[in-house]
């Protein structure tokens, strides 16, 4: 289930804190409880991009967006990611969230999220996030001149543009393996 109860804590939270700019960081606090874990009694890592969620909107309140989202009815979702699991975080352990916007290119908004414990980096997501209306995808530039944030980005690092460019060459759709004889009534192509 959906962290509610957390989600409307930091969302509180982040209503009292100091605005920030679109590449302002954001820091949270949390903490690993029963019902995020797997059988190994860690972060289950579905669950890890669950709670990435508390530290990516509360930066979006933080800068603004959230209210340009409303007030323009645009949407915010995610159109990729990658995660680099390095340490565990177990049960009842406290971590520390980290989430920033790095840049932004025609299309997308690029951001940086880690989770910290005991000063090491547990693991470390890149988010490309779009912005979406009615009509399609709105250019960043488009969002920040609403914002009357500065449009031009900030360099992207070299590892943000590699990635950027290898997920480009990757097939969509994805190519199946052959499959063996499935149910009429599944969804999956033939």
């Amino acid at each position: 289930m959906y962290p509610f109860i957390r989600f409307v804590r930091e969302m509180w939270s982040a209503r009292r804190q100091p605005k920030l700019p679109v590449t302002g960081v954001h820091v949270s606090t949390h903490r690993c409880w029963p019902w995020d874990i797997d059988p190994w009694v860690e972060l289950n890592n579905g669950r890890t991009l669950t709670l990435y969620d508390l530290g990516r909107i509360p930066l979006a309140e933080r800068t603004g967006l959230i209210e340009i989202l409303r007030r323009e009815k645009w949407g915010i979702t995610i159109a990729g990611n990658s995660v680099r699991y390095r340490r565990r975080i177990r049960a009842f352990q406290r971590f520390t969230m980290v989430s920033h916007t790095i840049g932004w290119d025609a299309r997308f908004l690029y951001m940086e999220q880690t989770l910290w414990s005991k000063g090491e980096c547990c693991n470390h997501m890149l988010v490309r996030a779009a912005i979406t209306s009615p009509e399609g995808i709105v250019a960043p530039a488009r969002m920040l001149a609403v914002a009357g944030e500065p449009d031009q980005s900030p360099p992207l690092p070299d590892w943000v543009t590699a990635w950027i460019e290898a997920d480009a060459q990757r097939p969509w759709p994805p190519v199946l393996p052959t499959l063996a004889p499935t149910d009429p009534n599944e969804d999956l192509p033939r």
